[in-house]
């Protein structure tokens, strides 16, 4: 694997390594995103911020907001697997967003990035609501990942009060018990609508990404549609893809 590019700054390593196809960001030596255009899937975590908007139809995922944009591979897999119209990323480190444009190839003309604080972008934004929200908001902290939001009511109403009537809120997190503890905060902020959440997680990551979901779904429909998106990316189907996915009941 040859580092490609390397930089200190701010007590912060970054490094871009390649390895055959793919191309892989480290920070502090916590490896953050990969990204293989002939493999948009890779059975990596960020794999499983994508796999929830299989649940929807496709052409009703036109705007989405990524909270957490790293190198930009979630990014590139909604736009090379789904092309909505109109993507907006929002990232705190600035050493990110130049690494997502100039070697992972995030700059797109659907593709808005901002550099900001997520929390205090998302407080201050006014504008359309999003089809899809994926909070993926980690620091890293003596090496490892480590959320910088509780999802808690505050958090969850926020979230949500920017998603459409029928969207869907992807949030990532440390592992299945911080993943449950949010439950009594979510089920308090949607009040009595539906709760409908799926747990996604990868047998080599300790990572729990949950689906929030307003309207009925079936895992069956994620896993048709993910076989047709894959049709056109054999080293994908060759690899699988090896996630498990299942109901979260309160």
């Amino acid at each position: 694997m040859a580092v490609i590019w390397s930089k200190q700054a701010q007590d912060h390593s970054y490094e871009v390594r390649q390895a055959g196809n793919s191309i892989r960001l480290y920070k502090d030596g916590v490896f953050h995103t990969q990204w293989n255009p002939q493999r948009p899937l890779s059975n990596g975590v960020w794999d499983l911020l994508f796999l929830p908007s299989l649940f929807l139809p496709a052409e009703s995922v036109q705007r989405v907001l990524v909270l957490g944009v790293g190198g930009g591979a979630v990014i590139n897999q909604f736009r090379h697997l789904l092309a909505p119209e109109h993507i907006t990323g929002v990232e705190l480190d600035p050493l990110h967003l130049k690494i997502a444009k100039q070697h992972f190839s995030v700059a797109h003309d659907s593709v808005q990035l901002h550099c900001a604080d997520a929390i205090k972008w998302l407080s201050d934004y006014r504008g359309e609501a999003f089809d899809l929200i994926v909070e993926d908001l980690f620091t890293e902290r003596d090496g490892e990942p480590q959320r910088v939001v509780t999802a808690d009511h505050k958090w969850f109403s926020l979230l949500l009060s920017n998603l459409r009537p029928g969207g869907a809120l992807v949030i990532n997190f440390e592992d299945l018990q911080q993943m449950r503890q949010s439950g009594a905060a979510y089920l308090a902020a949607i009040g009595g609508k539906p709760d409908i959440r799926y747990h996604f997680n990868q047998p080599t990551y300790g990572n729990s990404v949950c689906a929030f979901l307003s309207s009925p779904v079936q895992p069956a429909t994620l896993r048709h549609r993910l076989t047709e998106v894959l049709a056109s990316y054999p080293e994908c189907r060759v690899s699988g893809q090896k996630f498990r996915l299942r109901r979260v009941v309160p």
